[in-house]
């Protein structure tokens, strides 16, 4: 019934606004942009409107025009590769002729987002702290999945399970504290696992915009550290096609991948589908060699049909997205030291040294996981006079499958599926006294289930709804924004009782939803495996943030924000066990809610020659939710089915810390950037052992020098360039120790390169090249954050763990073509 009433309310929304909305097109925008510097006109300069998803691009005289278009207050975006962005609200309903002037960027810090609580905005005049990561970094950077490959922005990180799985941090908190919003809603894929992914297809993203801290206010529950969220391509200008073809290949782990997009726009009816694949075997470092099972493979296939109209748009998104990671375990040979894998001896299960075969094959070993992501997204944008009326509804269903007995390689153990509709529907008013003023309500409805033979968290429903008013207003030098939302989340964790046997042999008879009692028969012979329980999470949160522009440069910023996010199944319930968590995980059914307050300040200047952004952050959570190892009253860990026993628990906690950005522009054309990011994370009223919590980041810093070649060449290369970079993270020795639960981490130094360019003829890009070098000394290194930095110890050089990946040269190539 909860979807029942959720599509009326859609339906009731947006009927009533299709019918007094002026659905004539007709009015038109035109120009000319020129370079300030030269004066010179600018070609292929990108004119967009974003909230109607709309755009041109400058012809070879430097014009443009934009055709059906509504009478409406709304922003226009103009950007152009190194210059300076323009974002301005324009009157169409009077305006018919607007040209603009494009000064270089240099140094100059002129981002804009679309992350800005009531529309796009410049970062410069946005309270909260963002970072964006444009197209061409994404292009210019190496990594085997989207979440490497923005991990090292400041106040960045991620907990990583070998190559094939990263999740983010953001701050020193990740899993359910960080929000990841694909397709315009929030991607739900069982993201409390330890060794599960982001199941996103990095080719589709353009740019990636970074919200640090709470965004409760926006999205609700789960963005208590912040938001990451992935933008597509914006739509293409009126009568415009384009195909692109891209391939990569990286020589550590052997990674070939491939992509084709097609999109175009022909009388307002838009498209951009993308196929993409993505495979690659073990990969390797100075110390283990290759690391058994490490490989993964990823297919994606998704696109998305609409149309633009004068009234606004339409668009339908559908996408499917595989994951086949193996999974690391870590065991080696006593006597060489070597990696042990699982087979078959003499019709029965044992192990043998994996071989350089095994390291090298495309094809994943036992353990391993299937992970299918299905989803659809229907994104309508309806202007009403000079507001607008937005509706997102998504269905996304998630499974995940995980493969561990040699024996029966085909027979999944854990088989979860997770089926979520998603909700967001939300007016912008017109302005008034010049106030923006947007008021919405979203949340979402879940059911999960056990389809496997073995368990780790129990079958449950979540029903979550949020609703929230925002408002900003410039005043001259000083923007303002805030607002106040309310939450509610119910949740029924349904019961689950199996024998004896199933519990201690996990009987692998797939048609086991039959046999195993949900609470309909007679239990006397039955163990209760997951108890009936249900709860109830409510929340009032807010924020409230002011910029003022010093001047000469020099911009502040100060926000304050309540963040709020409900226990998820896991930490509430689990109980079990399998290989790819190495860990036995139980629940505690009587946490609360973290609730916390954080306080934002930042200081930015900008110059032509230099630019820098100094951000710091205090954070305090209540009932703050985390796991610890267990030991027995001699101290040993407690084992249960062959794997250290964790359990959560809770505490409060007070994070401290921050980032510092420099980019220095001595001379033209070179850049030397340079960020800093730090965290303090401390558990209240506790011992030294338990004093700091888990997975906090080590202090980091990272140097990079960029000097552009060829800028503006006409002839062979285009927009050339060469870089050289440095990461360096700092000794980890503030870690939760109690229980042996977390171990210190050494410091190291990684150095990269990299080089770029265009290929051009007659004016016209035809091909990309970009080369990259990370780790160039191959260095031998654990992140702190690395979950392989727990496996068993090598006998035979008395290391634990499993170390990061070793000197990896990638190889990236692009040929669009536009009709």
């Amino acid at each position: 019934m909860k979807i029942v009433h959720i599509i009326l309310l859609y339906l009731v929304s947006v009927l009533p606004a299709l019918a007094v909305t002026d659905l004539s097109d007709g009015r038109t925008l035109q120009g000319h942009i020129t370079d300030k510097a030269t004066g010179e006109t600018l070609i292929g300069v990108n004119i967009y409107f974003p909230d109607l998803k709309k755009g041109a691009t400058t012809n070879q005289n430097g014009d443009y025009q934009i055709n059906n278009l509504p009478a409406t207050h709304t922003t226009i975006q103009i950007s152009y590769i190194g210059h300076q962005t323009i974002i301005q609200t324009v009157d169409l309903s009077k305006t018919n002729k607007l040209d603009f002037i494009l000064d270089e960027a240099n140094a100059r810090i002129n981002e804009v987002v679309v992350t800005a609580l009531t529309g796009n905005a410049l970062i410069q005049r946005t309270p909260a702290p963002i970072s964006l990561v444009p197209k061409t970094e994404l292009l210019q950077t190496s990594s085997t999945n989207i979440i490497d490959a923005i991990a090292k922005q400041p106040g960045v990180s991620q907990v990583t399970t070998g190559s094939g799985i990263s999740k983010p941090v953001i701050r020193g908190l990740g899993y359910n504290r960080v929000l990841v919003v694909n397709d315009g809603i929030r991607q739900e894929g069982q993201q409390w696992g330890d060794e599960h992914g982001i199941e996103v297809d990095g080719q589709g993203v353009n740019s990636v915009e970074i919200l640090k801290g709470p965004a409760t206010l926006s999205y609700g529950s789960d963005a208590l550290a912040g938001v990451i969220r992935f933008l597509p391509a914006p739509t293409l200008p009126e009568g415009k096609i384009e195909t692109n073809l891209s391939s990569e290949y990286q020589t550590n782990n052997g990674l070939f991948g491939y992509s084709v997009n097609n999109a175009g726009n022909k009388n307002g009816f838009v498209w951009d589908w993308r196929f993409s694949q993505k495979i690659a075997h073990s990969y390797k470092n100075k110390y283990d060699g290759y690391v058994y099972n490490s490989g993964f493979r990823e297919d994606a296939l998704g696109g998305m049909l609409g149309i633009n109209r004068g009234w606004g748009y339409s668009h339908l998104t559908l996408s499917y997205y595989h994951m086949a990671p193996g999974i690391v375990e870590g065991d080696r040979d006593e006597e060489t030291g070597q990696f042990l894998k699982p087979a078959v001896i003499d019709g029965a299960a044992g192990e043998a040294i994996a071989t350089r075969r095994d390291n090298k094959s495309y094809h994943y070993g036992v353990p391993y996981q299937q992970i299918k992501h299905y989803k659809a997204v229907w994104d309508n944008n309806i202007i009403l006079g000079d507001g607008n009326l937005k509706t997102i509804i998504g269905y996304q269903q998630n499974r995940r499958q995980e493969y561990e007995e040699v024996l029966n390689p085909d027979d999944y153990s854990l088989y979860f599926q997770l089926h979520t509709l998603n909700y967001d529907i939300r007016y912008t008013l017109p302005e008034i006294n010049g106030y923006k003023i947007v008021t919405g309500v979203n949340g979402m409805y879940q059911v999960s289930e056990n389809k496997g033979t073995e368990y780790l968290i129990p079958a449950y429903n979540l029903f979550d709804v949020g609703v929230f008013a925002i408002a900003s207003r410039n005043f001259g030098r000083f923007d303002i924004s805030g607002g106040i939302r309310f939450d509610h989340r119910r949740l029924h964790s349904r019961s689950l009782y199996l024998s004896e046997e199933d519990i201690h042999n996990h009987d692998h008879d797939h048609d086991h939803d039959d046999d195993h009692d949900h609470g309909d028969h007679d239990h006397d012979e039955l163990i209760e495996y997951f108890p009936d329980f249900r709860r109830n999470y409510s929340a009032l949160t807010g924020s409230i943030g002011v910029t003022y522009q010093i001047g000469n440069g020099w911009a502040a910023k100060l926000n304050l924000s309540r963040g709020y996010r409900a226990p998820n199944i896991s930490e509430l319930a689990s109980n079990g066990s399998h290989g790819g968590s190495v860990r036995y995980e139980i629940g505690n059914i009587d946490l609360k809610a973290e609730k916390s307050w954080q306080a934002d300040l930042g200081l930015s200047f900008s110059s032509p020659m230099i630019s820098g952004e100094l951000a710091v952050f205090a954070n305090r959570i209540n009932d703050y939710i985390f796991s610890h190892k267990l030991q027995d009253e001699n101290g040993n860990d407690v084992m249960t089915d062959g794997h250290r026993t964790y359990q959560f628990t809770s505490g409060d906690a007070r994070i401290l810390g921050g980032e510092l950005s420099i980019d220095f522009h001595p001379i033209d054309r070179v850049h030397f950037e340079n960020t800093f990011s730090f965290v303090s994370s401390v558990q209240l009223n506790q011992s030294d052992s338990t004093k700091y919590l888990p997975f906090t980041p080590a202090p980091k810093w990272t140097s990079n020098i960029r000097v552009d070649l060829i800028r503006h060449g006409h002839k062979l290369l285009n927009n050339t360039y060469i870089s050289f970079g440095l990461e360096h993270n700092w000794k980890q020795d503030k870690y939760y120790s109690a229980y042996n639960t977390e171990t210190p981490t050494a410091s190291y130094t990684l150095l990269n390169a990299g080089i770029g360019t265009d290929f051009v003829h007659n004016g016209r890009t035809w091909a990309s090249l970009y080369i990259t070098a990370n780790n160039l000394t191959d260095k031998a290194y654990q992140s702190h954050l690395s979950r392989l930095k727990y496996t068993d110890v090598n006998s035979v050089t008395g290391r634990q763990g499993v170390y990061n990946m070793g000197r990896n040269f990638g190889f990236k190539l692009l040929i669009p073509l536009s009709f």
